[in-house]
């Protein structure tokens, strides 16, 4: 029996050890939320429309290109929506050639409606379903790779609402809001395009050299006026880029050969071969380079650039260059987006609601203590025993699965204190029914911790299961409860169980008969 004991107590012990080693130091270890710790909370709604739409455009390009590779003129591919693709003048004879081309290259499109040289095609709902998925992944990870490179510690960023359109964000510890949205929503589209015609201060002036007529393949741009007395000039560019973000390796923040802030690029291999062949057929020219449809600096080829690496000059200041580097540098998001909620925790009410859960949980704490000890007399020291142990497990299981305490999480912490000492009650009650039929103190308490055992474990699965599904189906605050909530639990049937065993065991063990003070 006394084996039995010891290897109990050094169990006991081992755990609480790797507990406290798990905690120290607690400022370290414990992570707090954002309603701890004050930051930003933001819930974006990514426009998939948009998404769609790039897509069908890429479509309708590519069943384009290839009709003329095999020969067949057709007047227009357009995109009518983001579902729908419209095929304009079909050449007699060779309708069943693009509808042959057309199941090939538009593989997730069914074909409604054919005639008169028309064709049309709409995107299948389960394709548009998952385009609108991948987009929103897109830009949820767009948006975490951005909010890394800002340096926010422990950010998250992870899908949310019903439609899986939208995007929550939380930010603990920044200050800068307007900084960390603008990154977070810029989208970061970078293109190296030819310069037509401009600066122009008007979009009459610009299309003089058209005959007011803008062609398909070009379009106009705004830009800073190169003068610098801050008024916006536009210029005639191509549509298709030859060099955009995707050719992008790196980028990064620098300085110019006047010393004024810039941002230093360098495009990939693919990249930095299409850039050398632009360069070496444009010597002289005028190259714009427009960051999400804006011009920020035009340069004139004086000779190829072989190497692939170019810089952008613009009216920035220093966080404004670091900023767009960043932008560029972590891709372009696949869409746009919305604030639908913003709130700002302040540092200060984040340390009051701290100190509001440490004492609510201290008092109740001391009132159970109290309860415990004037009703179960001595052994109400072993329940006090067994719940602040629950709690110190509590915390070392939070912080050893790198969860974050919250609000919410703190109330599950108080939750805990109540299950604990329900729990103690339900053994101590019993073994007080034992008492006067048993052979002693050991043998109630031994007939008292058996019987109950089951009931304390039926009890602790079943809310573990809603555990579960609040962390399943709950939004950030209930998963901070259900965290809590969950490791309260599990800790509280080592407490209630095994450690007040323990504790019961040791007080017997230093008696020789007597009563047991209950």
């Amino acid at each position: 029996m006394k084996k039995q004991l010891r290897w109990r107590l050094l169990a006991v012990l081992v755990v609480v050890g790797v507990a406290l080693g798990v905690l120290w130091p607690p400022a370290d270890t414990i992570r707090l939320g954002l309603d701890l710790r004050g930051g930003v909370h933001l819930v974006l709604r990514v426009h998939t429309d948009e998404g769609l739409q790039i897509e069908a455009e890429t479509d309708a390009r590519r069943l384009s290109e290839r009709a003329g590779l095999d020969g067949i003129a057709l007047a227009s591919v357009r995109v009518a929506s983001p579902t729908e693709i419209v095929v304009d003048g079909v050449p007699a004879g060779r309708d069943a050639e693009l509808r042959r081309l057309a199941d090939d290259q538009l593989a997730g499109y069914d074909r409604i409606s054919a005639g008169g040289g028309v064709h049309r095609y709409r995107l299948r709902p389960d394709v548009e379903q998952a385009r609108r998925d991948e987009t929103a992944r897109q830009a949820r990870l767009t948006i975490a790779r951005r909010v890394e490179a800002f340096g926010v510690t422990e950010p998250v960023i992870a899908r949310h609402g019903v439609a899986g359109d939208q995007i929550l964000v939380q930010l603990p510890g920044v200050e800068d809001v307007a900084g960390a949205k603008a990154v977070i929503r810029s989208t970061g589209i970078l293109e190296l395009s030819l310069v037509e015609a401009g600066p122009a201060p008007s979009r009459e002036h610009l299309l003089e050299t058209t005959r007011g007529v803008l062609p398909s393949v070009l379009e106009v741009v705004p830009g800073d006026d190169p003068t610098g007395d801050g008024q916006d000039v536009l210029y005639l560019v191509r549509r298709a880029a030859p060099i955009s973000g995707r050719d992008l390796r790196n980028a990064r923040a620098t300085v110019d050969e006047f010393n004024r802030p810039a941002i230093g690029f360098s495009l990939n291999r693919d990249g930095a071969r299409a850039f050398a062949a632009l360069t070496r057929a444009n010597v002289g020219r005028d190259l714009a380079i427009v960051v999400d449809g804006r011009v920020q600096s035009v340069a004139v080829i004086e000779e190829p650039i072989t190497g692939g690496e170019g810089r952008i000059r613009g009216e920035f200041t220093s966080r404004e260059a670091s900023d767009l580097a960043l932008i560029l540098r972590s891709g372009a998001l696949p869409a746009s987006l919305d604030y639908l909620e913003e709130r700002t925790i302040g540092a200060s009410l984040g340390a009051d609601s701290i100190r509001s859960g440490l004492v609510a949980s201290t008092a109740g704490l001391m009132a159970v203590a109290l309860f415990m000890l004037v009703y179960y007399r001595a052994s109400g020291v072993n329940a006090v025993v067994a719940v602040a142990l629950n709690l110190l497990i509590l915390l070392a299981g939070v912080a050893a699965a790198g969860a974050e305490l919250t609000l919410p999480g703190i109330a599950g912490l108080i939750l805990t204190i109540g299950i604990g000492v329900d729990s103690n009650v339900l053994i101590f009650e019993r073994i007080k029914e034992e008492l006067p039929t048993a052979r002693g103190p050991r043998t109630a308490v031994a007939a008292g911790f058996d019987r109950v055992f089951l009931t304390i474990l039926d009890t602790h699965v079943a809310s573990l299961i809603a555990a579960a599904f609040l962390y399943q189906f709950g939004s950030g605050p209930i998963q901070g409860f259900a965290t809590t909530l969950f490791f309260g639990l599990v800790s509280n049937v080592f407490t209630a169980v095994f450690v007040s065993r323990t504790l019961f065991g040791l007080v017997l063990a230093r008696q020789r008969g007597g009563k047991l003070s209950i």
